[in-house]
């Protein structure tokens, strides 16, 4: 039974990926009938450039979510490994040693918060938020002001074209097969039983520590990485130049029809809720209107997506109700 719920589960998140890649693909057209470089290789270039960042830090927070947990670390992981490659990557360790220890930093902190709320029983919105203000406070000590510098190799490397394809059309590519491979694998079951109901997911077996911790770990990992190709993108360093991200992550994953209760949604949704936050900034400038109505029109896009997904739930619930 409690399988069949998941199944359940999984097949309303499609309604909500579906309807966010279609409000995508509708603001997508509205803008690139008001912006002619829009459908160039430049124009998808930059748009797929300001939007890759969000979406895979958005990615991260979607693993924790999914697992029926909050995870507020996401921009402190970004800050730190901002200022790591600012400062290294042009030095003895070079891009592939930043990388490196960008990973490594990213699975700690991720590692660290599943431990404390998967194994010691906190509450993960306040173990993550000490883990937002900690890292932002090791990125001040690592570059107390904006400076630093991203060597070329990796700057050039990830916002440029292999192939004529840009680096973060295969970045998204990469994230997407991934995510598919790990929702049809057994830790990708057991991530949306236990955000669906955690008691039952224990009852079925499955080790609900296990899975928390491999969901934050996840999430630390693909913050390390957006925080990486963030730093290509600028080519310096900046401690604070995260601080906005939170709010933004969390508008992309309830846009994209994920659950904030867990145990619903998916990437594919996050990463179409992400280009619907970068496409609305792009419309709403090509189409002349004043940047400070860009908030109103997200917050509306936000609570229309939360509605939309409130019905999808309670839709995916009647014939759990109806089987009872």
């Amino acid at each position: 039974m409690a399988g069949d719920t998941v199944r359940n589960r999984r097949k309303a998140l499609g309604n909500g990926a579906v309807a966010a890649a279609g409000l995508l693909i509708v603001m997508f057209a509205v803008y690139a009938s008001h912006q002619p470089t829009a459908l160039t290789l430049f124009g998808v270039g930059n748009l797929l450039n300001n939007t890759i960042v969000l979406a895979l830090a958005a990615t991260g927070l979607t693993f924790a979510i999914l697992c029926g947990e909050f995870d507020l670390s996401g921009p402190g992981v970004i800050a730190i490994a901002n200022v790591v490659v600012a400062t290294t990557s042009a030095g003895s360790l070079g891009a592939a040693g930043s990388f490196g220890l960008v990973l490594l930093i990213g699975l700690v902190v991720g590692g660290l918060n599943g431990i404390l709320v998967a194994y010691l029983g906190l509450q993960s919105l306040a173990v993550t938020l000490g883990s937002l203000i900690a890292c932002q406070g090791v990125a001040l000590l690592i570059l107390p002001a904006p400076g630093g510098q991203v060597v070329d190799s990796i700057a050039y490397g990830i916002t440029g074209n292999i192939m004529s394809v840009p680096v973060p059309a295969l970045l998204l590519a990469l994230t997407i097969v991934f995510w598919l491979l790990l929702r049809q694998s057994r830790m990708g079951l057991a991530i949306y039983a236990v955000g669906t109901d955690q008691a039952a997911a224990g009852l079925s077996g499955l080790n609900i520590r296990t899975t928390k911790l491999f969901a934050f770990v996840l999430a630390g990992l693909f913050y390390a990485i957006a925080g990486f190709v963030f730093s290509a993108e600028i080519g310096s360093g900046d401690p604070r130049i995260s601080d906005s991200f939170l709010l933004f992550m969390f508008a992309a994953v309830a846009i994209g029809g994920t659950s904030l209760f867990g145990g619903r949604g998916g990437v594919l949704g996050t990463l179409a809720g992400a280009g619907i936050l970068t496409v609305l900034q792009k419309m709403l400038f090509a189409l002349g209107v004043a940047d400070f109505y860009t908030n109103i029109f997200n917050g509306i896009i936000m609570i229309l997506a939360i509605l939309f997904g409130q019905a999808s739930a309670y839709l995916a619930r009647r014939p759990e109700r109806r089987g009872t």
